[in-house]
This record gives structure tokens, sequence and C-alpha cells, in this order.
């Protein structure tokens, strides 16, 4: 029987009957680190990022990491390494990619509530450009860079009221989202970043939500943006970069989202027939580039028959993979050695006390207790939102390149999560 096709394929696949990240049998990575166990394929990394800089061929472009999909220092410092720029949206991200060994020059600063605090520091380290998304911001970054003798250089975030056809938690482009200027207020905003003291214009930015699987919106907020570009310019403020942000989706099941080289020779066609394909663009993709790189592998710990479902209770859980309780999301699972036995439907659900702590329902598993599974897409927005609730520890992260296998986080403890707590005298 030929192996499916999997998500992160042909990096994550069958060989045989067992289930390999790239040269190396999970089953055995399980054996040696425990589980839950983060896997990621660093080649499987590089090539999403890849079709991004095929894409961009030939054209003025940075390709700016969305670091909020996976922070892991490891993965930073692959993506430093291999030449991208840096989107962060917090003072404690500024600090772990300049870890990585990115400099301030190439890391892009987004988010609707900075603070003076991080704003202070993102200026001393001298980074390429704050996303600003209100005007209240403008006021206080302003006072800030003068306070420090500078100049802060700002792009404002507009949000230009497109549907992204996707999950409402993850949609950031309409009216009623809070990320972003609203597209009628944007020109006053950009006339009154450009008589603030303490700020210098560089560009303009969008980013309409993510896990878009279709190019229609992208097209639809391109077009707004460059109609604003115009205005901008016509009243005296030139625009230097032009940010269109992110949020290109990955296959979690059976979605059909473009390559990232298509897309982007979509967007240029619509570019060049408008007279801006010669100009300085940013990007910021995140889960596009890590989501099916990584994938979650756990033990089935009981196979609970119930009177109107079956439960399989695995050690992952929502503090693990977080995706399925705050989203709904599917995510494929699927077991690491190939079965032979008859398979049943079950829920599959981790040990958190929680009735939303469910990683996949109504799967069909030949299981039994002990065996191993792999919760595929899980690259992006598992190990960063992971939390300790129930007091349970992260899970490790193994970094797989080729036959090569790097511990790139260690299983966290209980004592690391009581490190910093005190008990009452």
């Amino acid at each position: 029987m030929s192996a499916p096709r999997l998500p992160g394929a042909p990096f994550v696949q069958y060989r045989g009957e067992e289930l390999f990240v790239e040269d190396v049998r999970l089953a055995d990575l399980a054996r040696e680190h425990g589980t839950p166990l983060f896997v990621y394929s660093r080649n499987a990394m590089l090539a999403a990022l890849g079709a991004y800089q095929r894409g961009f061929a030939g054209r003025k472009a940075k390709i700016c990491y969305a670091m909020k999909a996976n922070s892991s220092l490891a993965i930073l410092q692959v993506f430093a390494r291999a030449g991208c720029g840096f989107d962060i949206v917090s003072g404690g991200e500024l600090e772990r990619v300049l870890a990585a060994g990115a400099r301030g020059e190439d890391i892009i600063f987004s988010g609707v509530g900075k603070s003076r605090r991080e704003m202070r520091r993102a200026l001393e380290v001298g980074i390429h450009c704050f996303n600003v998304e209100s005007e209240a911001e403008l006021e206080v970054l302003s006072e800030v860079a003068v306070d420090l003798g500078t100049r802060a250089p700002v792009s404002l975030r507009v949000n230009p009221d497109v549907n992204p056809l996707t999950h409402p938690y993850i949609s950031t482009g309409l009216k009623g989202n809070k990320f972003g200027i609203a597209h009628k207020d944007a020109l006053r905003a950009y006339q009154r970043a450009a008589a603030l003291p303490g700020l210098r214009v560089v560009g303009i930015d969008c980013h309409i939500g993510s896990q878009i699987t279709q190019v229609l919106p992208y097209l639809d907020a391109m077009d707004r943006i460059l109609d604003l570009v115009t205005q901008i310019e016509e009243a005296g403020i030139p625009i230097e970069h032009i940010d269109f942000g992110g949020g290109l989706g990955i296959v979690y099941n059976d979605e059909q989202p473009p390559a990232a080289d298509a897309l982007w020779q979509r967007l240029f066609q619509r570019l060049d027939a408008r007279g801006f394909g010669g100009r300085q663009l940013m990007i910021e993709p995140g889960r596009s580039l890590v989501g099916n790189a990584g994938l979650c592998v756990a033990e089935v710990l009981y196979l609970k028959p119930g009177e109107q479902k079956n439960f399989c209770i695995i050690d992952a859980a929502m503090n693990d993979l977080p995706r399925p309780a705050m989203y709904e999301a599917f995510h494929q699972i699927v077991p690491l050695a190939r079965p032979t036995a008859q398979s049943q439907v079950y829920d599959v659900v981790g040990p958190v006390c929680e009735s939303g702590d469910w990683i996949g329902r109504e799967r069909s598993l030949a299981v039994q207790a002990g065996d191993l599974l792999a919760v595929l897409s899980a690259g992006a927005y598992c190990m960063s939102m992971a939390s300790n609730y129930n007091t349970r520890g992260r899970a490790a992260e193994v970094l797989v390149d080729g036959a090569q296998v790097h511990v790139v986080r260690e299983r966290e403890d209980v004592a690391d999560q009581l490190r910093k707590e005190h008990l009452l005298p």
C-alpha cells in the first residue's frame, strides 16, 4: 500500500511502515527524549522560505519572519542565518531575536500595545521600523524618541477593511478588529506623524489575517493600500517601503493555499500594472514558514470507551497544542507505525482537567495503550502559545537536519516552574 502524502512531505513521510522526519525515525526520538515531544525539520523551513525567495527574485524585498508563530531560539537562528529579518510584537521577542543573532536593523516592531520601555529599548538597538497601530501610539513614540535625542522610523499599519476569509479569531483587517488605523483615517494619521518631532515616516503596513488560503483577499488589500500610498505621496509624504504583512495559509487537512512563489507572481503582476513593482517591499510570513515543518509526538495513555464516544487519551494536551481548544482547529493525527489492526473512531484528548482539552474529534485510529501518535502541522502557534496549565511542564523540542538531531529546548520540570515563586513567611 502506498504511503499517504502528509502535510510537511517530503520532509515528513512514512518509510516502509514507520514515520520519519527527514532521515530520523520518530519512534527513536520518542524513546530517547520522551513525550510529548516537538520535532522540527530544518530543511522543511528552508524549503518554505525558498518559495518566498523565488517569488521575490530580482525584486527589492525583505522577508521578515513573524516570530510569534514559533519563537524558539534555534528556529530564529535558522532564519537569521538564511538572511531573514524579523517581525516582533513585544520586548521579550526583541531580546529573543537579538539572542539568536539578529541585528537591530533587521527588525520590525508590530503590535497594538507597545510600552515606553519597549519603545526605548527598540530605539537603542536601532530597529528598522515601528509598525504603529494607533494615533495615540504616534504621540508616545515621538516623546520617547525625543527624550533619546533621535527620530523613530515609523510605518503606519492601515486596516483596509478586507475580509481575509479565515477564522474570525485570526482575522485582523476588518473594521471590528483591534489592529491598525482605519483606512479612512490613514491620511490624517500620516500627516500627524510627519509633523511630530520624534518621528520619521518610512513606510506603510497592512496585515489582514492568518491562515489565508485564497489570492483574492491579498489583491483587494493591495489595491486599497496602493490607492492610499498615492494619496499620501500626493500630500507630500514619501513612502520608502510597502509592507504587505503575512498570513498565507498552510495545509492542515484539505486546504489548497497557493504556493508562496505563485502568490507573489500574481501580486507582482498587480504591482507592475499599477507602477509599484520597483518599490522596496517587506513581508512578514510566520505560519507558512514553520507550520508544516513541525509535529508533536505523543503517547497513548488509555483507551476509554463510552456510551456516545470513544476516547483516546494521550499525554499531550491543550497546554502543548492549544489551537484546537482556541480555534477548533484541525490537525492530522497519525500513528508512528502504520497500523495493521482494524481502526475505531475516537476523540483524541489530553489529560488536562478541561472539557476543552481535545486534540482531534472523531478520528479513525487503530491504536492501543503505549502506541505513539504524531500530531502534524504543529510547528506554528503551538510551542509559542504553550502554557503550564495544571502545572504541566512544557515539552522538549528537537531540530532535525538530515540525520542529525539537535535538542533545542530541554523538557521543563516542576522545579523550573517553581523557581520564581516564593512561599509566605
